[in-house]
């Protein structure tokens, strides 16, 4: 069933939302035309108006700043924007690349439920890695690797940092970042994975991470894994890394289930640093693909499910949360919306923040949302996002809008 959708510019400047807004008087009762309604936007002191204004979801802030000037000078005030620090998170948006070559896209807002043009800044093509949290989103070049950015998508602004030690040229990096609410620092991790010249079994593992807080990066003791390797799949929960490795050996008497595995890397005790390996974590189910995310501080995995005899297959999608090293499962997508996706490969697209996991083919435009509180699935209103063409590819990334943090 096809539903329409919306479309609006947001940027930094709080004058695009343009929209019109009944006054308060469009919406007096008929009966009592001899009345004379009073605003409240009279009534209300500048504090209290301004503690109102800052629970709207920002979008909302954004159109608000078009009411009036007074409204305007509340919402572009330095000390409005710092008390929203003290307010409860946004729902994260998602943005969807509309391009392969262009990082041009849309930004779907699951609770006002439209899509809004973004123009992001620092990146330049959609394969670039992407990591988000709190309101923050880091960027990182697919070619060289070396070029860093660290943004707030809504505000615009941004910081490019230094180039991460290491290994110049890896052939595979993961990449995350984690943001202290309270302070505005955020540290940020490079996971760089290189097979050993002239050795199919062996792969170079380093670790890499920068503090927003000294400006500086620390690289772990470098180690050389057998039969496992590096992917792009890594996040910060708390103190903890989390990346995924992945089988370069199948068989021997490695079960299916080892395909993928986990590693739990302490950042708190980098100092008494001890073999990855040793904690490796088991997936819960053979997987066709895995990926991580921070939601409320604990690691949440959603993964392609394969089948039993042929683990390449995808047959449906888990959700599953990891207490301690056990997964546990909290659910499983419902076949027929499933299938709502068409064909769907074995690799797709999916993040996450606060309580919505955000899934995505990467064959097609269709958004669906899982809510972890209320445990509903829920497609988003129909996308802007049109196929072009047969081989075309989608991705996207999700995250928190806020206007008052910077990088």
């Amino acid at each position: 069933m096809d539903v329409a959708w919306e479309t609006s510019n947001v940027d930094g400047d709080l004058l695009k939302e343009t929209d019109e807004f009944d006054t308060f008087s469009d919406h007096s009762d008929e009966d009592n035309q001899d009345s004379f309604p009073v605003s409240l936007d009279i009534i209300l002191p500048d504090d209290l108006l301004e503690r109102i204004l800052s629970f709207l979801p920002v979008a909302s802030i954004f159109q608000a700043s078009s009411v009036c000037w007074r409204w305007y000078e509340i919402v572009s005030s330095k000390r409005f924007q710092r008390n929203l620090s003290h307010v409860l998170p946004q729902k994260p948006w998602y943005f969807m690349f509309t391009s392969s070559h262009e990082p041009c896209g849309y930004a779907y807002d699951p609770i006002l439920k439209k899509w809004y043009g973004i123009d992001l800044p620092c990146i330049e093509t959609p394969n670039w890695f992407v990591a988000s949290s709190s309101g923050l989103v880091s960027f990182m070049d697919n070619d060289s690797r070396s070029r860093l950015y660290v943004c707030n998508p809504i505000t615009k602004r941004w910081r490019k940092l230094e180039e991460s030690p290491g290994l110049k040229f890896s052939d595979y990096s993961a990449f995350a970042i984690s943001v202290d609410r309270l302070s505005s620092y955020y540290k940020l991790s490079v996971v760089k994975s290189k097979q050993v010249p002239e050795n199919f079994i062996q792969w170079e593992i380093s670790i890499h991470l920068y503090d927003s807080k000294s400006m500086v990066w620390t690289t772990l003791p470098t180690e050389v894994l057998a039969g496992w390797r590096g992917g792009e799949e890594s996040v910060i929960c708390g103190r903890v890394l989390y990346f995924l490795i992945y089988a370069t050996v199948i068989g021997g008497g490695r079960h299916l289930d080892t395909r993928h595995g986990l590693i739990m890397c302490d950042l708190s005790a980098h100092s008494s640093h001890r073999p990855l390996l040793r904690s490796f974590i088991s997936m819960p189910c053979p997987l066709t693909c895995g990926r991580l995310m921070n939601l409320k501080d604990k690691l949440v995995m959603v993964g392609g499910i394969g089948k039993q005899d042929k683990p390449d297959i995808i047959k449906g999608i888990g959700i599953w949360v990891l207490h301690g090293k056990e997964w546990q499962e909290i659910a499983k997508m419902p076949q027929k919306v499933f299938q709502g996706f068409g064909e769907i490969d074995d690799v797709f697209a999916s993040s996450g923040y606060d309580d919505l996991i955000f899934i995505q083919s990467y064959g097609g435009p269709a958004l669906l949302v899982f809510d972890m509180s209320q445990k509903q699935w829920r497609w988003s209103q129909k996308s802007p996002v049109t196929k072009r063409f047969p081989l075309q590819l989608f991705s996207g990334f999700c995250f928190e809008p806020r206007l008052e943090i910077e990088p």
